[in-house]
């Protein structure tokens, strides 16, 4: 599955330099990115942060990013927590008033943290995987969060962790939550969950994101 992956983004960034669908990643940022055209865009950006720090979109469900855009803009003094960096912390970080971001693949970390610094808003640690210091960083951050995005490794025990930093009416966005190692704990976590599924940016079929609240 890795190699397919490999080689479908292979291809994308291939066809990303082609005259007309250059000419597509440029204008889709104007567009609405709901819709078609910026979504269509994002594909030709799979596994290029830069390209879609630039379309300004995360690689999740596109309702569900609809639904957090909704919370977030209600929300002037918003703090986020995020298991995982990547293009989804500049965006969390143009919508909300502080952002802390914990990612374990050093290299990964090296790449990302240039653009991360421009925004002033937001702070990416590097943890080892290994241990505690990853799942554990929320409670080094401390205090409660109006949003926690569940998108890194180690996923189950991370939203185990990050419960005692929810606010009382906060959300927890939960990536790739179709998968069956993830079901379990989503069921019995004590929050509710609404199950997005469908139209995701970066890959052409649909996908799972879920929002958990009170």
């Amino acid at each position: 599955m890795q190699l397919v992956k490999r080689s479908y983004s292979h291809v994308m960034h291939v066809c990303a330099r082609l005259g007309p669908l250059e000419k597509l990643l440029h204008e889709a940022r104007d567009r609405d990115p709901y819709r078609w055209h910026r979504w269509a865009a994002s594909l030709l950006a799979i596994h290029d942060v830069k390209r879609m720090v630039a379309l300004d979109l995360p690689w999740w469900n596109v309702q569900a990013t609809r639904e957090v855009e909704a919370f977030l803009a209600g929300r002037a003094k918003a703090r986020v927590f995020e298991y995982g960096a990547g293009a989804s912390t500049a965006w969390l970080a143009r919508r909300a008033a502080t952002v802390t971001s914990v990612e374990h693949h050093a290299e990964w970390q090296k790449l990302i943290s240039p653009i991360i610094e421009r925004l002033g808003n937001a702070q990416l640690w590097g943890k080892e995987l290994a241990g505690d210091a990853y799942i554990g960083a929320i409670d080094e951050a401390g205090g409660e969060f109006d949003l926690i995005v569940i998108d890194g490794r180690r996923r189950v025990e991370c939203l185990a962790r990050a419960l005692p930093h929810l606010r009382k009416d906060g959300l927890v966005l939960f990536d790739d939550s179709g998968r069956r190692r993830y079901r379990a704990a989503i069921r019995n976590c004590g929050l509710k969950e609404e199950r997005h599924f469908g139209r995701s940016y970066c890959v052409p079929y649909p996908d799972f994101t879920s929002i958990l609240h009170v």
